[in-house]
């Protein structure tokens, strides 16, 4: 692992949102001198319009392209980054440092990776205009208000909640929530799969939201809870009062803050 003092950060972000959620912790990190590279999912690099106006390139989206597309942003740095994934991005996060990339990582909200099957009913209402339907398998999948303000913005006040789903609100890829599920069903690895005994992985963080519905902080902390490779550094902080969309939620400075500081003191051990 290097000992130089990263200067990139990567923001990775989930389903239903774009790169465009990440808006506030760019400036923000850009203003205390790091690079910062948020990249969209491969063949999504359109605005948030265009993606609600034709869906088609979520719905040909797999999760080995999406990764392959995130190691061919972080490979060629000349410094290992700090890797902050929100939601799936934290499950993203967690393959990339468990395949040797990132000096550190924070998983905010994070989806979970293979082998964890602690699934909260709140999470399960989250994810129902996906999963209850199996021909959702090949589609892309929108929200309504309603399940937006649900899964992402419960804690938010209405007005807010909805100038932010017209803001950041895409469909999701059924193929890839689909087979997250399925994974834990069938044998051997499968897409979102890490070694959980790896001595090798970089420090990583989650981070919970304690009000959060799709991600409830219960997942993240049976999450943390199956990483076992020795030395390695694996922490759960729960923020009370948050919700799914924490990079977004008033005082996300903060959050923000507390992601950047853990990850500085972290990297490179």
């Amino acid at each position: 692992m290097s000992d130089q003092i990263p200067d990139t950060i990567v923001l990775i972000h989930g389903f239903w949102v774009t790169p465009r959620s990440w808006e506030g912790w760019t400036a923000r990190f850009e203003e205390r001198g790091f690079k910062v590279i948020a990249p969209a999912y491969p063949g999504l690099e359109v605005e948030v319009e265009a993606l609600n106006a034709d869906p088609s390139p979520i719905a040909e989206l797999t999760a080995p392209a999406l990764i392959d597309h995130l190691i061919s942003v972080v490979e060629p740095l000349a410094t290992p980054p700090i890797i902050m994934g929100h939601s799936a991005g934290g499950a993203w996060t967690q393959v990339l440092l468990d395949r040797g990339y990132g000096a550190a990582g924070v998983a905010i909200n994070s989806a979970p990776t293979e082998g964890v099957k602690v699934v909260p009913l709140s999470q399960v209402r989250s994810t129902f205009p996906v999963l209850k339907n199996p021909a959702n398998h090949h589609k892309a999948v929108g929200l309504t208000f309603e399940q937006w303000n649900y899964a992402f913005t419960n804690t938010f006040p209405e007005d807010e909640a909805h100038r932010l789903y017209e803001r950041y609100c895409v469909p999701a890829s059924g193929r890839i929530l689909w087979n997250s599920v399925l994974a834990n069903l069938e044998p051997g690895p499968q897409d979102i799969h890490v070694d959980y005994r790896n001595a090798d992985r970089a420090p990583l963080l989650f981070i919970s939201g304690g009000e959060d519905h799709i991600m409830p902080p219960k997942g993240q902390e049976s999450n943390v809870k199956h990483y076992k490779g020795e030395g390695t550094v694996t922490e759960h902080q729960v923020i009370d009062g948050r919700c799914h969309l924490m990079p977004a939620q008033e005082g996300w400075e903060d959050v923000a803050d507390l992601a950047l500081s853990w990850a500085l003191a972290h990297s490179g051990r």
